[in-house]
């Protein structure tokens, strides 16, 4: 009989156990993988912000209606940095000790994520970029390379502007440049892109974050005789620039080329009664009014416009943002499936390895190599300009 009794104890131990692992199991199974964002979320660019977080929460819904990855659902763990450098690094070291992120988003300012970048590799942590455009964020000597890029890249950006600076016949440019890196990764490009074209700057002009005034230096480049403005501002400082040019006499008003950090912020509602006095045309990469797959964009759009209550005749705000950080989502959930893992080097080697993909932005054959980090090229980038409510158009748009 205690023979019997201790051999039922021992079945109903090694039950119990099984039981118990099995619990475990499924549940951990079921805790979601994490997303971080450091971005401005509240600040002069927050519109950036809401617009990369919009388009990770859209791409999450669709990959978790589907049943997720490995198994299990995503999640966004969010921060804000405000564009301040020392947050963001701190929230490096935050995101890096929850136990189930997989990988982390940044936002628009080129300056804050450089200095992340090394806590990035020193927590060993994936950084996806859906907006900073520095050159060096990319070319960062860092081995293996923990960033992978759907945005413009500085090196092909300064080079574009310039082109289509030449295609207007202008000559003679004048560099306006927040004196950031951001900045003077631009200011490289550019300077290269015009070196080869045998012309040179008849000005180049400097600014702090938070400036404010602007007409003194609008009227140096103007005795200097320059015939457009390359700027390279975020919403803040170019509003202050546009606004500073419309108050010039009419026939000094230079035309402005200008880099995208513009549309991550208010700047079209604090220049808007003065853009039909300015010749502003800005870079951009996609757009809901003019995109390369019609069908994916309405999808988006309508899943967009559900989900946050827009109106159909209001315009998707900052839709490079957003367009950006879905694919961009997208790809990090192919990753991991087809990595059966969410560890950091399984994850990156698959991003490196991911054949194709059909995104919003554009067809991505392949979208990254162990040796190309920058999904887009300059063949996907195009000029936009402000339209009615702040809508973004592209410019073959307004000659239809």
């Amino acid at each position: 009989m205690l023979s019997i009794l201790h051999t039922f104890s021992i079945y109903l131990c090694i039950a119990f156990c099984f039981i118990t692992v099995f619990s475990s199991t499924t549940k951990a199974e079921g805790l979601p993988l994490l997303i971080g964002l450091s971005a401005d979320l509240s600040s002069g660019s927050a519109k950036s912000g809401m617009a990369i977080r919009r388009g990770v929460q859209l791409a999450l819904d669709e990959v978790n209606r589907a049943g997720g990855v490995l198994g299990r659902p995503l999640k966004l763990h969010e921060l804000d940095h405000r564009g301040n450098p020392q947050r963001g690094i701190e929230h490096i070291r935050q995101l890096s000790k929850l136990p189930d992120l997989v990988a982390v988003m940044g936002g628009l300012h080129t300056p804050v994520a450089l200095q992340q970048l090394p806590m990035i590799k020193k927590k060993n942590l994936l950084f996806l970029l859906p907006w900073a455009a520095g050159t060096p964020l990319v070319d960062n000597g860092l081995k293996p390379n923990p960033v992978f890029r759907i945005s413009v890249r500085d090196a092909d950006a300064g080079p574009y502007l310039v082109e289509k600076m030449m295609e207007r016949g202008f000559r003679r440019p004048a560099l306006l440049l927040e004196r950031t890196a951001w900045g003077r990764s631009n200011r490289r490009a550019m300077l290269m892109a015009m070196a080869r074209l045998g012309i040179e700057p008849v000005s180049i002009r400097w600014f702090l974050w938070g400036s404010r005034e602007f007409s003194t230096q609008l009227q140096e480049i103007r005795k200097v005789h320059a015939d457009v403005i390359l700027m390279v501002a975020n919403a803040p400082e170019g509003s202050a620039i546009t606004r500073a040019m419309a108050e010039l006499p009419k026939e000094e008003r230079l035309p402005i080329l200008s880099h995208w950090g513009i549309t991550g912020g208010r700047f079209y509602q604090q220049s808007a009664d003065v853009l039909d006095q300015v010749d502003l045309q800005f870079l951009q990469t996609f757009s809901f009014l003019n995109p390369p797959f019609e069908g994916r964009a309405t999808k988006l759009a309508h899943a967009y416009r559900n989900r946050y209550g827009l109106a159909s005749s209001d315009p998707i705000p900052a839709p490079v943002g957003t367009a950006h950080a879905y694919d961009l989502t997208h790809l990090l959930a192919k990753a991991i499936s087809q990595a059966g893992d969410s560890q950091v080097s399984a994850v990156r080697q698959a991003l490196e390895s991911l054949e194709r993909h059909e995104g919003v932005v554009k067809n991505y054959i392949p979208p990254f190599t162990p040796t190309q980090r920058d999904a887009l090229e300059s063949q996907d980038y195009q000029l936009a300009v402000f339209g009615k409510n702040g809508a973004i158009i592209p410019v073959e748009r307004t000659y239809e």
